[in-house]
């Protein structure tokens, strides 16, 4: 299977005997090719994972633009004769949940998965803004799991990239379904303050003890080699956390300077989730002891 020249929103794709996809139409830097719902089961019952945005609402170009015209009429297709034993939300930021509200009207699932979060941070987003109308049937605690006819999937609590976070694992057949904590195309934003970097490292780590085969996440190619790329990630935020650190043993102590030093040629549309993520770090180190503010900017820990 190509990546993406193939993908199509709306498309159906089946990536494994109980695995199979529909993409959203709503593209954007912050997406990659839009939002990926996985339906998860056979002709006899399924479960429903992200089902995805509902309407535009948003102006073209926004972060918060959501496009996803159609995208429950390409979802219920999918899903066919099958019943709906569940809907599925990873978290609840608008590109993932919102659909899950008309999916319930249409099918009578329930919608299980995280816990509600609505929060209003202080900065650019640098990805969709929380659903404000996402009400869960169920909250699935870690390690919690429902089941249907041939299929068991299990919630793995993940928080970092937001604090309600889960992954999804299909006990079955060895795929996690990873929403926005680990991507191939892109590293996770994490914005504070509901986003926090001890907690998503943390969580990182917790998958790359695991063994699970295969991660599907909600945007971006399937991840065939899951702990060796986790383990890239764990080492690339460990070096951007190295680079803040010289930034401020030279005296740079101002976010906008240090995205500036640090993402060289980084598209414009994407700086201010940069800035989000080096905020995060400049908390978590700030949390062990070894940063402070000063003024309107940072210092090391002994160092005016």
């Amino acid at each position: 299977m190509k990546w993406p020249d193939t993908i199509t929103a709306g498309e159906i794709e089946q990536h494994e005997p109980l695995v199979r996809r529909v993409l959203a139409p709503n593209a954007s830097p912050y997406t990659y090719t839009g939002t990926q719902t996985w339906i998860v089961g056979n002709q006899t019952d399924v479960a429903i994972i992200d089902p995805g945005p509902v309407g535009s609402g948003q102006s073209a170009g926004d972060p918060a633009d959501i496009h996803g015209e159609g995208h429950v009429e390409a979802i219920l297709r999918a899903v066919g004769d099958a019943k709906v034993t569940a809907i599925l939300c990873t978290h609840t930021h608008r590109d993932h949940s919102p659909a899950a509200a008309p999916l319930k009207v249409a099918t009578g699932a329930p919608i299980i998965g995280c816990a509600p979060l609505v929060l209003r941070d202080d900065g650019p987003r640098a990805d969709s803004a929380f659903d404000p109308d996402y009400r869960p049937d169920r909250v699935l605690g870690d390690a919690e799991a429902i089941s249907g006819d041939g299929w068991t999937l299990e919630a793995v609590a993940t928080p970092g990239h937001t604090s309600n976070h889960l992954c999804f694992a299909l006990r079955e057949s060895g795929a996690l379904f990873t929403g926005d904590h680990v991507m191939k195309w892109s590293t996770s934003v994490v914005s504070p303050p509901d986003g926090d970097m001890s907690d998503y490292l943390a969580s990182l780590q917790k998958l790359y003890d695991r063994d699970d085969r295969v991660y599907y996440p909600a945007h971006g190619p399937a991840v065939h080699n899951p702990r060796q790329l986790v383990r890239g990630m764990i080492g690339h935020r460990r070096q951007r956390e190295r680079q803040i650190v010289t930034l401020l043993e030279g005296g740079e102590g101002h976010v906008p300077n240090m995205v500036a030093a640090m993402y060289k040629g980084l598209d414009p549309r994407l700086i201010g989730a940069a800035g989000r993520s080096v905020l995060a770090h400049l908390i978590d180190l700030q949390n062990q002891g070894r940063v402070a503010t000063h003024g309107d900017g940072w210092h090391l820990i002994g160092q005016a």
